[in-house]
This record gives C-alpha cells, sequence and structure tokens, in this order.
C-alpha cells in the first residue's frame, strides 16, 4: 500500500471514531487526537479540581485525548483571554467559572475579552456552595459567634480569599453588608496559599468553594461554619446555611461551565454539549464530585447561554452593592 493511501485511510479511520458532527467539514482529513481545556485558575485549586474529573470523563467519552492547561492570573481573565483568541475549531475550550463569565464583566473597568460575544456556550457543568472555614484557633464555633466577635473588634479580624473579585470575595463583602460586620480582606493568588496561611494562623476565616477546604474540614484542621447555598451541602450536612445561621434569603453559589470560542460551528457545538450532558449526568462524574460537595448540574447551548445573562445581571447587583471593582 502507498504511503498517501495509508495515511488517508487512518485518518478516516480515526475522524469515524469521534462523534458524529464533530469535526467540520474543512477539518475532515485531519484527524483530531487531543482536545486542549484551558483552566483558567492554578493547578489543585477548586476549579482544577472540577475540571480534571471531567477532562478524564470527556475524552474516553469522545475517544481522544483531553489535555487540561492551567491559565491562572487575573482572576481568570488570562486564560479566559487565550481561549477567547483561539480558532473555533473544537481544538481548544475553556473550563469558565461564574467570576470569569459571570462576575468580571461588572467587577473590571477593561477586560481583555468580551464574556457573551467572543464565546459559545456549550454546556453548564457543576455549582458548588462558598463555605465560611475558620482556623479552630478562633473563638467562634458557629456564624453568630463569628459576628459578635467581629462586632466586639472592628476591622481587627481577617478573612482570605482566592482572589479579588472571586465568589468567595464577593461572598464575603455581601455577607458584610447582611452581617453588618467589618473584617479585613485578604485576596490570594488562588485557593492554596490562602487554604496554607488559614492552616498556619495568619488569617482566621476563609470563603472559598466548598471543594478546596473539604478534606482539611473533615480531619478537624478546620472548622466550618456555613455555607452559602439555599440548601445544606451533602459534604457537610451538619453545617448550616447562612440563611438559617440567621440571614434569611441569603444565598450565593458557584459554578463551572464549558465554553468554545465564538463561531464554533453550530454542529460541532450541538455534538459537544451532547457528549457533555452524557459525562455530567453519568454516575461516575456525579460519585466523583458529590462527596467533594460539588453538584453535577447540566444545562446546554441556547438554555446555558440564557442562564449565564441571568447570571451576568445578577452578579452585576452584587458588585454593585459591595463597592469592589478591580482596575
Amino acid at each position: 500500500m502507498h504511503r498517501r493511501q495509508f495515511l488517508l485511510i487512518s485518518s478516516v479511520g480515526l475522524t469515524a471514531a469521534l462523534p458524529t458532527g464533530f469535526i467540520t467539514a474543512a477539518a475532515q482529513t485531519v484527524a483530531r487526537t487531543q482536545i486542549r481545556l484551558i483552566v483558567p485558575f492554578p493547578s489543585g485549586g477548586p476549579t482544577d479540581i472540577v475540571a480534571r474529573p471531567f477532562a478524564e470523563l470527556l475524552g474516553d467519552a469522545l475517544k481522544l485525548v483531553v489535555v487540561v492547561d492551567n491559565r491562572a492570573g487575573m482572576g481568570g481573565t488570562i486564560g479566559a483571554a487565550a481561549a477567547a483568541r483561539s480558532s473555533p475549531d473544537g481544538g481548544t475550550l475553556l473550563f469558565a467559572t461564574v467570576g470569569t463569565h459571570a462576575i468580571n464583566p461588572t467587577l473590571y473597568k477593561s477586560l481583555p475579552y468580551d464574556a457573551v460575544h467572543d464565546f459559545t456556550p456549550i454546556a453548564l457543568v457543576a455549582k458548588a456552595p462558598v463555605a465560611i472555614i475558620a482556623n479552630p484557633a478562633l473563638p467562634a464555633s458557629n456564624l453568630g459567634e463569628l459576628v459578635a466577635l467581629a462586632k466586639r473588634a472592628p476591622g481587627e479580624l481577617n478573612y482570605g480569599s482566592a482572589g479579588n473579585g472571586t465568589p468567595g470575595h464577593l461572598t464575603a463583602e455581601l455577607f458584610k453588608i447582611a452581617a453588618g460586620i467589618d473584617i479585613k480582606h485578604v485576596p490570594y493568588k488562588g485557593s492554596a496559599p490562602a487554604l496554607s496561611d488559614l492552616l498556619a494562623g495568619r488569617i482566621k476565616i476563609i470563603f472559598d468553594p466548598v471543594q478546596s477546604t473539604l478534606a482539611q474540614v473533615h480531619t478537624g484542621n478546620l472548622r466550618a461554619l456555613a455555607v452559602s447555598s439555599k440548601v445544606r451541602s451533602l459534604a457537610l450536612p451538619d453545617v448550616p446555611t447562612i440563611a438559617e445561621s440567621g440571614f434569611p434569603g441569603f444565598e450565593t453559589t458557584a459554578w463551572w461551565g464549558v465554553f468554545a470560542p465564538a463561531k464554533l460551528p453550530s454542529e460541532m457545538a450541538t455534538s459537544l454539549a451532547d457528549q457533555i450532558a452524557k459525562v455530567v449526568n453519568s454516575g461516575l462524574f456525579r460519585d466523583k464530585m458529590e462527596p467533594l460537595g460539588v453538584h453535577p448540574m447540566v444545562l446546554t447551548l441556547g438554555d446555558f447561554a440564557e442562564f449565564q445573562r441571568a447570571e451576568i445581571s445578577r452578579w452585576s447587583k452584587v458588585v454593585h452593592d459591595s463597592g469592589v471593582i478591580v482596575d
């Protein structure tokens, strides 16, 4: 067999293994062997914790390799901007967050991407509450005691978050307004360094999605005071919500979803959405996420786009109410 014939047959065989519609007409003779999934936050953080199991299962579903590419910095804007600039051929996807695609459009005076027009929304993947976590040395075993402590010493308590404008930061600022307290924000470059300083006692409290601190809470190294979701987390069933701790109606939620660059062909978007929905609805993904306090939840294409628009409006009010703006 001639080399040219062999390459053509090999390419057709590999392409046929992918879901129908995933390869564009212009690229049907080029076999795709991998997809790059940009994760706009550091390795080991709450977004990465969700993204890596998802990438593995999506790769299995698509019968190719999904490579996680951590592009951290500036509240996720560096990674999101890199994804927006990528070719809309299905080779690059973004594992976006509530921060990159709902909070940042209002938070940043100048954003290097348009969260709506520079992307094709593919699917919502999961949600999780923000947890209020304390160092055990802090003399507060519940949220009421934390508020009382903060009111006795205004401005003396500090709290950490994964960075300016993250769900943890804005949840904390909203809680400060609701509780009428003054605690000082210490922003970190990701959850890991904030968690390290919390364990060392250099900060007393952290506001962060529940999965990043869960292991330390279960071992007793840290104390969970409350979660920000409407109902209690399955991973922390004994920890009350902020709402049931004396602040009715209080609710914030972190979420993660998949976006592609703008102008992704519709047949490719549909095929990707179908495969992602299968992954998110699978028992394998649920079994990986629920013990971490992360709740799989799928919305695809138009429904996901509508959800994002509503979230941008919702978080815009949160940003304005908190007075937090990043230059």
